[in-house]
């Protein structure tokens, strides 16, 4: 979907059209661009850009807090209308989705055919542009669909995915971030057929095995990363997270706590919600000069209750904490089981309370929402709110199975 954020924004204040427009908070306000219009995005204004550096660069942008649940809303009209052509849809994100269209022509004729019709159900379920991109992996698919923005159909014949790639900048690629891009140029390595031309064993040494995946990914091959089994196959998360920023930075011991608290309750919530239970815990620690720890903790049993997430992610973040004001915290959930395992004989008549407690609490919330109706007294004194660019729990086609 082209600037999705935005153009949702749009529909609801036709005003907004064709000015820059920055979507994810307050010009003054501590966090990233979750949006930008192509308006806004002439100055240099991009997503994940802190939103002072965007008002620096576009003073004039108008900015918006956002609606999630409207993104949320448009997300799962467009998912509808892409299950109409095809029943291997996969939801990438909120405005990204791969679609499988093998042995679909007769229905829906050649790719570029196929692909305008889909366009224009699109555009007319949604009233929304998107940019489609049509090749035999989806790594091409998804770099052609980048070039297509906005609003366009951009189709690589099979056999041409190389040629298409190699004079894109190698910062292209999927999965190459400003550290990569970096070692990268330092070897020479700027365009994406530079990578491609180099062989396996110096890729390997300089690289290792993420190496050797992006230069899979360099000759257009689904290597790994995000391109791991098949579209539409399977809709269990592999690991559950939340993160929160703070407004403003603190060492205020209590507060930490119940930061953790709370974002290890939403942790658990979506455990129960898919039926996992997690055997890792892992925090994520941002102190005011961007310094980011990461300590992890694997469980003597797999859980999904709230107090025991919390008590494993507190006890990791008092072990590591150094006293230093924190910017952010993240709790998550990784190495998922289908059940918990042996537990505790001795904890087993409170485990089994809190199981059934928190089965009441999920229905209450269920029913009312998440926001403050029920909580642990450790985490009540958070203050959680989403941020915008943050995905939702359950994109359209990965919801919880219905128990």
């Amino acid at each position: 979907m082209d600037a999705f954020f935005v153009s949702v924004e749009e529909l609801f204040d036709p005003s907004l059209k064709g000015k820059p427009v920055v979507v994810g908070g307050k010009a003054d306000q501590r966090g990233v661009v979750s949006a930008a219009s192509y308006a806004a995005r002439k100055f240099g204004v991009h997503s994940a850009m802190p939103l002072r550096t965007a008002h620096k660069l576009c003073p004039q942008a108008i900015f918006v807090e956002g609606h999630r649940e409207r993104y949320s809303e448009y997300s799962r009209r467009v998912y509808e209308v892409l299950q109409r052509f095809t029943p291997r849809v996969e939801m990438a994100s909120i405005d990204e989705a791969y679609l499988d269209m093998t042995g679909t022509e007769r229905l829906h004729g050649p790719p570029l055919e196929a692909a305008h019709k889909l366009h224009n159900a699109v555009t007319e379920a949604t009233k929304l542009n998107c940019s489609i991109g049509i090749a035999t992996s989806r790594l091409v698919a998804k770099v052609s669909s980048d070039q297509a923005k906005p609003n366009g159909v951009l189709w690589i014949v099979p056999g041409q995915e190389a040629d298409f790639l190699a004079p894109l900048d190698i910062r292209k690629i999927p999965g190459v971030g400003k550290v990569t891009e970096q070692n990268m140029h330092a070897c020479g390595i700027r365009k994406v057929g530079d990578l491609a031309k180099l062989g396996a064993a110096f890729v390997e040494q300089r690289f290792g095995q993420w190496g050797l995946a992006l230069a899979g990914k360099a000759r257009g091959l689904d290597a790994g990363g995000w391109f791991d089994g098949e579209i539409g196959d399977g809709h269990d998360p592999k690991s559950v997270s939340h993160e929160h920023t703070f407004m403003t930075d603190t060492a205020d011991a209590d507060q930490l706590d119940s930061m953790l608290t709370k974002l290890s309750e939403k942790v658990a919530r979506r455990l129960r919600d898919h039926g996992v239970f997690s055997r890792t815990v892992q925090i994520k620690l941002r102190y005011s000069d961007f310094t980011t720890f990461t300590r992890s903790k694997t469980l003597d049993h797999a859980t999904q209750i709230d107090t025991e997430l919390a008590e494993a992610a507190r006890a990791l973040f008092h072990k590591s904490w150094t006293k230093q004001p924190v910017r952010l915290l993240g709790v998550y959930a990784q190495q998922f089981e289908a059940n918990e395992g042996q537990t505790s004989l001795i904890a087993e008549p409170r485990t089994d309370g809190w199981r059934k407690a928190l089965a009441a609490v999920d229905k209450i919330r269920g029913k009312y929402g998440d926001d403050g109706i029920v909580s642990l007294a450790a985490g009540m004194s958070a203050q959680f709110r989403a941020k915008v660019h943050e995905n939702p729990e359950n994109l359209p086609g990965k919801e919880p199975a219905k128990k």
